[in-house]
C-alpha cells in the first residue's frame, strides 16, 4: 500500500441533501461515497413536521439515533407493535432486521444524527410496505 493509498482524516460539512429509500431527505455525511468509510455511516436527518417514513428494515446493520432537537414518534416490531417517543438528547438503538417506521407527528421540526453499520446507507434498506396501514396515518 502506497501513501496516497493510505485512508486518512476528513471533514465533512453536511450540505448536499440525497433521498432515501425510507422518503427523507438526509444531509450526506459520513459513508463509502464521500469517505471511503467501510464499517460505519453516520448522517443528519431532520423530518419535517408531519413527516413519516415508510416502514422498513436495515436486513444486516445496526442504527444508532442521537436526537438533536424535536421528538420522533417510532413504530417498531415484526408488526410494528411497539412504540416509543425518542426526545431531543435521547438516544436510540435498533438493531439489525427489525422493521420500524418513525414519523414526527409535532409543528416543529426534528433533527437526529444517525449512524449504521453499514458504510452504504441505503445498501441495507428494505422497504416494508405489507406494514404501512398498521400505523395511523
Amino acid at each position: 500500500m502506497t501513501s496516497s493509498d493510505k485512508p486518512t482524516c476528513r471533514v465533512v460539512r453536511p450540505g448536499s441533501t440525497y433521498d432515501g429509500k425510507q422518503g427523507f431527505s438526509y444531509f450526506e455525511g459520513i459513508a463509502r461515497e464521500s469517505v471511503g468509510s467501510s464499517a460505519i455511516c453516520m448522517h443528519l436527518l431532520t423530518i419535517p413536521p408531519g413527516g413519516r417514513a415508510k416502514a422498513h428494515m436495515h436486513e444486516s446493520h445496526e442504527t444508532a439515533i442521537y436526537m438533536l432537537s424535536g421528538e420522533a414518534h417510532t413504530w417498531y416490531g415484526d408488526n410494528l407493535e411497539h412504540h416509543v417517543i425518542v426526545r431531543a438528547g435521547e438516544m436510540f438503538y435498533i438493531p439489525a432486521g427489525v422493521p420500524h417506521l418513525p414519523a414526527n407527528l409535532s409543528d416543529a421540526p426534528a433533527s437526529a444524527i444517525i449512524a449504521r453499520t453499514d458504510p452504504h446507507e441505503q445498501e441495507s434498506v428494505v422497504l416494508l410496505p405489507h406494514l404501512e396501514a398498521l400505523v395511523p396515518a
